[in-house]
């Protein structure tokens, strides 16, 4: 009964989200719902390293920036369309995962903040200094918009990035919703509880590291991809730390683990600012106070005692 239930609300809940551009005909709304689609991408991938796993990454945006000019490079430099790129971006990032998390595979709690910190900010600074690559601190101009199967371009209609996005979202959703209640996924859940006991019942540690790295990662290539598909152009302060704090910020306000809690973290925290805009001179400070407030009163995140219960039924 509750899968039944479950699958009637999800399914209501894509219906609705569906229709909106055709009862909200403002652009700037649509606009916003489509930069709140990208966090939800970068929510869901952190959630599977810090959430699933255990694993704290403080240098997530490295990621999301490698996804997005691996896009811009192979467009303007080779003119692959934004499609395929999709697919490359998701790789190599994902490779790019996996290369940081080879060498970090023994170390956990601050020691990997610190290297994963590292690591963002490597990153930003290397495409600020490669400027016959990247364009240095100037970034990326001109990148193609994505087309439709008849050839006509995106341009910068907010509807046809809200829809894909809308896809992507649910997609990774309901892909990732599969791999937690896999054997993998129960894997992470153990290491993040006790990586010794995991290893004791003959978790593979390493590949489940290697994993989770890879796949978050290859999740914020996507996110990426799309960024710079539908800006037309990049630059490495998109990148910065702040960047990594608020997609972390949204994992933890969400609830840790929890597919639901990462994305309604990301809503929150992307449409709050925009709410708050009013009290333009105190919103930052409204801002900090009602996160603060959260963490005082559910620490466990919005979503964290469902999260907590769906696991001790299993």
């Amino acid at each position: 009964m509750n899968n039944r239930i479950r699958l009637i609300t999800i399914t209501a809940a894509i219906l609705i989200f569906s229709l909106i551009p055709l009862f909200n005909k403002n652009m700037y709304h649509i606009d916003l719902l489509v930069t709140t689609g990208i966090f939800i991408l970068l929510a869901l991938g952190l959630n599977v390293i810090v959430g699933f796993a255990g694993l704290l990454n403080l240098g997530y945006a490295a990621f999301f920036a490698i996804g997005a000019y691996t896009y811009g490079l192979l467009n303007l430099h080779w003119q692959i369309p934004f499609w395929p790129s999709l697919i490359f971006s998701f790789i190599s990032t994902a490779l790019f995962g996996l290369l940081l998390a080879s060498p970090t595979l023994r170390l956990g709690g601050d020691y990997l903040a610190i290297v994963t910190l590292g690591f963002g900010e490597i990153i930003r600074i290397i495409l600020n200094n490669l400027d016959e690559i990247t364009g240095g601190p100037n970034g990326l101009l001109g990148i193609a918009h994505p087309t439709f199967w008849n050839g006509d371009s995106f341009g910068v209609n907010p509807i046809p990035y809200y829809y894909l996005l809308l896809v992507l979202c649910v997609f990774t959703a309901l892909a990732l919703a599969r791999v937690e209640n896999s054997r993998i996924g129960r894997a992470w859940v153990a290491m993040r509880e006790d990586e010794l006991a995991a290893s004791c019942m003959g978790v593979d540690l390493i590949r489940s590291k290697l994993l989770a790295f890879g796949l978050g990662a290859g999740i914020a290539g996507i996110a990426g991809c799309v960024f710079a598909a539908k800006q037309g152009t990049i630059s490495p302060d998109s990148f910065d730390f702040i960047l990594s704090v608020m997609i972390l910020a949204m994992v933890v306000l969400g609830g840790l683990g929890s597919i639901r809690g990462a994305i309604l973290g990301a809503f929150v925290l992307t449409l709050l600012p925009e709410m708050l805009r009013g009290f333009q001179m105190y919103r930052m400070l409204l801002f900090g106070i009602a996160l603060i407030l959260m963490m005082i009163f559910r620490p466990q995140g919005l979503m964290g005692d469902i999260k907590h219960r769906e696991e001790l039924r299993k």
